[in-house]
């Protein structure tokens, strides 16, 4: 099975309230409230696109979306 490979995190930057929740379920770090209290992916290269983020937010303001995987790639 291929290695998971994140291509962007798409924060509704209405909807995230700045619980902080997406931040401490982050086993990399990768996001961070911002100074609007908004939820920031600032090491997105450190992603294992693992999706608690996207699963533990209250408000659904968090989607991981990753890469195609490559058809040629077998």
């Amino acid at each position: 099975m291929a290695k998971r490979k994140l291509k962007e995190h798409r924060i509704n930057r209405k909807w995230c309230k700045g619980c902080g929740i997406c931040v401490r379920f982050c086993p990399k770090k990768v996001l961070e409230l911002d100074l609007e209290e908004k939820a920031h992916a600032v090491r997105p290269e450190e992603c294992v696109v693992c999706r608690l983020c996207e699963m533990r937010c209250p408000d659904l303001a968090i989607e991981v979306v990753e890469e195609e995987a490559d058809a040629a790639a077998s």
